[in-house]
């Protein structure tokens, strides 16, 4: 019985004691959730064009990140003595995607097209040594320094009642909101998005009815390297841009498992999900652990519902025929 207290009706009563500040908790936990998001629906594209989970996502978030840095900067590759003009923010974004629409297609080139029709798990494998590969030419391009990053979002804080909200926030939410309406449009109503759903079906009966896998695999690796650049602004200009930014990848895991590989408003929902229970959990559970919950909780939310859902809640029911 005094386990019981301890562990869940000291913390519930803290929070109705509290409401205010639960509530503050439960706000930054969904714009932590929004940040997760981001990243995940890199993954589901690239998972619903080729059945491939991409390894490489969160690195492609860093990958962008830094280039956008260099190219604000001024700096030259390869050399940090020497400058090129500071491009102002809004050119050195489309810059930025002109590069990852060029590094997409080499990924199709290079690691897409020798693979076609092979095992889903030596594609896998091909994405994390892309990881590995595009991490080390990052460092070896920008250095490997943390690095600040300011394109102009609005900071600071207002308050709403006795609840602080931080503007920088809402902005991510509303560039979130946004990505994932135009996805779901894309998807759902251009002829290009039924053309990416084709193939992640079956590869051989899209070439069979006309559809180029090599065009269809370039234009969805574009889009994903569309949302890491805006993953990358994103997380770039809340923590600086460094290396342990294509650690996110990891944390992206149980946002998927939670709401499906497949669904593009799994993404965010999982994402929501995932970053109220860490927030959450960590405020009014972690005293009773010594803390660090935050770090392993959606670890543990995602286990169980491997056991209990596999599919996640928007996920494409599971079916087995024997």
């Amino acid at each position: 019985m005094e386990f019981i207290n301890l562990v869940l009706i000291g913390p519930i009563l803290e929070m109705a004691e509290y409401p205010a500040f639960f509530l503050e908790v439960v706000f930054g936990g969904l714009m932590s959730g929004v940040m997760y998001s981001l990243v995940a629906l890199g993954f589901v594209l690239i998972f619903k064009a080729s059945g491939v989970f991409n390894f490489a996502q969160g690195v492609f978030a860093l990958f962008a990140a830094l280039t956008l840095v260099g190219l604000m900067t001024g700096t030259m590759p390869f050399s940090l003595d020497k400058v090129l003009p500071e491009l102002p923010a809004w050119l050195a974004i489309i810059a930025t995607f002109i590069v990852m629409i060029g590094l997409a297609i080499a990924v199709e080139r290079i690691v897409l097209r020798p693979l076609v029709n092979q095992d889903h798990i030596i594609m896998f494998m091909s994405t994390i040594g892309l990881a590995f590969v595009l991490e080390g030419l990052g460092d070896t391009i920008w250095g490997s320094e943390v690095k600040a990053l300011d394109v102009g979002i609005p900071s600071g804080s207002f308050m709403v009642g006795e609840i602080q909200i931080q503007v920088f926030d809402l902005w991510a939410a509303g560039i979130a909101a946004f990505l994932v309406v135009v996805l779901a449009v894309f998807f759902q109503s251009t002829r290009t998005g039924r053309a990416l759903r084709a193939v992640a079906d079956d590869h051989q009966a899209a070439l069979s009815v006309g559809i180029p896998l090599k065009n269809i695999w370039i234009i969805v690796w574009s889009v994903a390297g569309l949302v890491a650049l805006v993953a990358g602004i994103m997380w770039g200009s809340k923590s600086g841009v460094q290396f342990s930014l294509s650690l996110i990848a990891l944390k992206a895991l149980p946002v998927l498992i939670l709401g499906g590989f497949t669904s593009v408003p799994g993404a965010i929902v999982g994402g929501l999900i995932i970053g109220v229970g860490e927030k959450v959990a960590e405020v009014y559970w972690g005293p009773l652990v010594n803390g660090a919950i935050e770090n392993w909780f959606a670890y543990v939310v995602a286990l169980v519902f491997l056991l209990f859902r596999p599919q996640g809640l928007f996920g494409d029911k599971i079916i087995e025929r024997v």
